[in-house]
């Protein structure tokens, strides 16, 4: 995911251009399909890449912004927010771990 949101952001991917399909990546790069699979996914949810059926995957319109943006950044920021008012609304460690489980498992 990082490579190619750092070669969309240093211009070596353009908007249109194509990705290799999933299998020829994961061959090229000696990686289980499933893996370049959740990556192209992931990719995909940010709008970084779009697929278009049998027509292949290329990069998205607007994959320059978009490939700025770390999801994984943003949860960490809201999760530590909520886990600093929790806490200081008296909720232990504990009570906050067992119920972010319950609610995982739930939804």
């Amino acid at each position: 995911m990082n490579q190619i949101k750092n070669a969309v952001t240093a211009g070596l991917l353009k908007p249109g251009d194509t990705l290799p399909s999933i299998r020829q990546l994961a061959n090229d790069l000696e990686l289980n399909h499933n893996t370049v699979a959740k990556a192209y996914q992931l990719l995909e949810r940010d709008s970084v890449i779009q697929t278009k059926g049998y027509r292949g995957t290329s990069i998205h319109g607007d994959a320059i912004q978009n490939s700025t943006v770390n999801m994984n950044d943003s949860i960490t920021t809201k999760l530590s927010e909520t886990i600093k008012s929790l806490r200081e609304s008296g909720a232990t460690d504990s009570e906050i771990r067992i119920t972010f489980s319950t609610v995982m498992k739930k939804n």
